[in-house]
């Protein structure tokens, strides 16, 4: 068997890409003997899935009995009976604000009075800019 052959087919084989047959070409190459020294990490990772293949659980399998079915249609009542609730109770719910959203309303507008506030003094202090631009003008015209 061809060194670079098996190279590539694990490469293929990795990424999930191989055939049954390729597969099968790996197994039989693994399985033997002459698995070259740099490859024989990947010897007992093939001779694992050997022995796994060959495991037989006789553990018994029991499945559960049927219910009652009289008793799951009292479930789906019930079930439909808390949906209906909790759907009735969420349309019906008063539209009031908890104080938690009191307190930040509050907050939001005594916010906006501070920065209103800030505001006008700004625009107050950029009036008398507007004083000092027009004796610049004049001093300008004066010197010239």
């Amino acid at each position: 068997m061809e060194l670079a052959k098996i190279e590539s087919l694990l490469e293929v084989y990795f990424e999930g890409n191989t055939t049954i047959n390729e597969e099968a070409v790996l197994r039989s190459y693994f399985m033997s003997d002459e698995v070259a020294p740099h490859l024989a990490s990947y010897q007992t990772m093939f001779v694992g899935f050997q022995m796994a293949k060959q495991e037989v659980s006789h553990r018994e399998v029991v499945f559960p009995k049927e219910t009652n079915s009289q008793r799951n249609w009292w479930y789906s009542i019930a079930a439909t009976a808390v949906i209906a609730i909790g759907i009735a109770g969420f349309v019906f719910q008063e539209q009031g604000i908890s104080s938690e959203e009191q307190e930040a309303l509050v907050a939001l507008k005594e916010s906006k009075d501070a920065m209103l506030l800030l505001s006008n003094h700004f625009n107050k202090g950029t009036e008398d800019l507007a004083f000092i631009n027009q004796i610049n003008k004049t001093k300008k015209r004066i010197l010239k």
